[in-house]
């Protein structure tokens, strides 16, 4: 029993350390393409720089705003913070780890819970600002998750499994099989992650900082976390579901895809808001609906 929590332990601090420095990454990367020196001061080249930028914003002062939800607005970053570590936790690994058979249901539940702590700090910041990020996250989540859980469901229909495992057996790569359902669920993604292009509720030209706008010291810092925790799991979660298993040449085809969220960032602009809704509704839940149905009639049919 001590070593299955001593087990978790280490996979929460390895979680936290691997943020740290892909936020490092993504720094020192989006620097190089702007033709500038990113973090290069604190210790060699910069890499204590992330370590010293969490250390400041937990420190930092925490100043009681004028009409907020105390309860709403200070729980919200946990909320988020334990809900992406959760996804970490319940993951199926070899050893002293909880096993659960339907595992991609419970990852369906956690990422649809995500966009309650956004709406609770969106609205109870009492800022214009923050409380138009809370709206269009909702918006944005309503929008999109209907065809994105179609799209994993598309995957696991090959499998005939909510568990994980199953994709570890698989000996193809569901890349060429599901090749377009793969470019699409890649971009519902980054929709999930409110990433670049597609980053409505944070979006600096229009809202500041969105949702998160009053936030400051170790509540943004356990956002700032959530967030990019759910980067690497979700690249995870692609990486497994459409690459065979290769053990250490699958590592750098996740890094390849880590690279790839941080370019993106780096070379797109922002998507528009009305744009998104049509492409999740009118083009994304159509096109899914209908491989859904293609690949249930094409497996009972040849096998």
């Amino acid at each position: 029993m001590i070593s299955i929590y001593l087990n978790y332990l280490i996979l929460i601090l390895i979680v936290l350390v691997s943020v740290s420095f892909f936020t490092l990454f993504e720094r020192k990367l989006l620097s190089y393409l702007q033709l500038r020196k990113g973090p290069n001061k604190v210790g060699i080249m910069g890499i204590f720089q992330a370590l010293s930028d969490g250390i400041k914003l937990f420190t930092n002062e925490i100043f009681m705003l004028f009409k907020v939800n105390l309860f709403l607005y200070y729980i919200s970053p946990f909320l988020m913070f334990m809900i992406s570590y959760c996804m970490w936790l319940f993951y199926p690994y070899i050893f002293n780890s909880i096993n659960f058979m339907n595992y991609f249901l419970l990852v369906f539940c956690l990422l649809s819970m995500n966009v309650y702590p956004m709406m609770f700090a969106g609205v109870y910041s009492n800022s214009v600002y923050s409380v138009l990020g809370g709206l269009r996250s909702i918006a944005q989540t309503v929008s999109y998750e209907v065809s994105f859980m179609f799209l994993i469901l598309s995957f696991l229909f090959l499998s005939e499994s909510f568990i994980i495992q199953e994709f570890l057996k698989m000996d193809f790569f569901n890349l060429i099989i599901f090749l377009p359902l793969s470019l699409m669920l890649f971009v519902s993604m980054l929709v999930e992650l409110n990433r670049t292009p597609f980053d409505f509720s944070e979006g600096e030209s229009e809202l500041i900082s969105g949702y998160n706008v009053e936030y400051m010291s170790g509540p943004f810092a356990l956002i700032f976390l959530a967030e990019y925790s759910n980067i690497i799991f979700l690249m995870l979660i692609f990486v497994k579901m459409n690459f065979l298993n290769l053990n250490f040449i699958i590592f750098f085809v996740f890094l390849y895809f880590l690279y790839l969220i941080i370019l993106i960032r780096a070379l797109l602009p922002r998507f528009r808001y009305d744009k998104l809704m049509y492409l999740v509704w009118l083009n994304y839940l159509p096109i899914v609906m209908n491989y859904l149905i293609f690949m249930i009639f094409l497996k009972y049919m040849l096998f």
